[in-house]
């Protein structure tokens, strides 16, 4: 008698999956430190000014992974190859988990598109690392200038805030639920 075996299900994301999600939590640190950093800086000089063209290209390479991102999510869910367990919990933790990346994604995105505003009403430069430059092609009215930077502001703060939870929510299903969550997001060996 043969016995059928099912397929090994992925205990981890895959390699792909983790790049997009750690260059969007590695993005979304370095933007909200370096706008920060630059405040404490003397306006005009080099490095305040190389700061935010870092910060501007940074953005620009978030809103590259974040229209990337749910196009992946789309194809690993449908493929069995990428296909990954789902999580045990109750229904609630379950579906405050779904809403908390929901909120996750639509802030970035929200975030993205309030930065390019932002920038674009400063009619300034606004070049990905020196290899093109996105300068003018929208036009934005420069008097919406301060009002698209507050708002860039508050958005970034609600991004941080809600990340720090996803975080913290993270290392809560690692240290004292001890239910693998974590190992899953995590490259190679898990920690223990």
């Amino acid at each position: 008698m043969t016995e059928i075996t099912q397929p090994v299900r992925r205990q981890r994301y895959d390699t792909f999956t983790l790049i997009l999600h750690w260059v969007t939590a590695a993005s979304v640190i370095f933007l909200f430190a370096s706008a920060h950093i630059w405040e404490l800086l003397e306006r005009g000089t080099p490095l305040r000014k190389g700061l935010q063209a870092v910060h501007i290209s940074c953005g620009i390479l978030l809103a590259l992974v974040m229209v990337i991102r749910p196009l992946w999510r789309l194809v690993s869910h449908i493929s069995s190859r990428f296909s990954m367990p789902p999580i045990e919990g109750t229904r609630l933790a379950r579906s405050l988990a779904h809403v908390v990346h929901g909120a996750l994604y639509l802030l970035l995105l929200i975030q993205i598109v309030l930065g390019f505003l932002f920038r674009w009403s400063q009619q300034e430069p606004f070049r990905f690392f020196g290899l093109f430059d996105l300068s003018g092609l929208v036009a934005v009215t420069p008097s919406l200038r301060h009002t698209l930077a507050q708002w860039h502001g508050n958005v970034a703060w609600a991004l941080i805030a809600l990340a720090s939870a996803h975080a913290f929510a993270a290392l809560f299903h690692h240290y004292l639920l001890r239910d693998g969550v974590l190992r899953r997001m995590l490259p190679g060996r898990a920690f223990r």
